[in-house]
């Protein structure tokens, strides 16, 4: 049985990232998706100024997201006037083990997959996860035939650095929730403005 997360405290985060994955993110890497299912869960709504400004190591939960090419990732946050918004970055699929490095190199990655980040409204379709933060792939800055534009991301807190989120797609009016989890662990600063 998983243990239960430390509280969140604004006060503790870290100031200038981790050069090396948490034992965090190793840990939920390899809790099956029933344990991921009650961690998120028990999260919390991340404040969106903690995560403005900043990257994070991400790593989809399935397996077979390796094969994809998609297993690991990098997922942004910066504030734009209207709001808050995010952005994806090609990573370099190696062993866990080893740094997440952009694609094709780090002063040059390959940003893609934009979303909007805000609360969910229950009145409207996407209010899955009322107690998250919603990555709304419809409102980001995508080409109009990526199917990125269907994602629609819930983001929990889980410890200062850490956080988890869960993937679902929007076809038409109906939500299908994508067979992952994924984990997202506080790298380094990012943009503070539109890339």
């Amino acid at each position: 049985m998983s243990t239960v997360a430390r509280p969140v405290s604004s006060k503790a985060l870290s100031s200038e990232g981790s050069e090396r994955p948490s034992a965090e993110l190793y840990r939920l890497s390899d809790l099956p998706s029933k344990e991921l299912a009650r961690e998120f869960l028990r999260g919390q709504r991340p404040d969106p100024e903690d995560i403005a400004g900043w990257e994070f190591r991400g790593l989809n939960h399935h397996r077979a997201t390796r094969f994809l090419g998609i297993r690991k990732f990098i997922k942004g946050f910066y504030r734009s006037s209207g709001g808050l918004y995010g952005y994806n970055i090609k990573v370099a699929q190696t062993p866990l083990t080893e740094e997440w490095a952009a694609l094709p190199d780090e002063d040059n990655p390959v940003r893609h997959g934009f979303y909007r980040v805000r609360r969910p409204d229950p009145t409207e379709r996407d209010n899955a996860h009322l107690h998250a933060l919603l990555l709304d792939y419809g409102q980001g800055e995508n080409p109009r035939f990526d199917p990125t534009r269907g994602l629609r991301d819930y983001l929990v807190q889980l410890t200062d650095d850490v956080f988890l989120g869960a993937a679902y797609y929007a076809l038409g009016n109906r939500r299908v929730l994508l067979p992952s989890y994924f984990i997202l662990d506080r790298f380094r600063r990012g943009v503070t403005e539109a890339p």
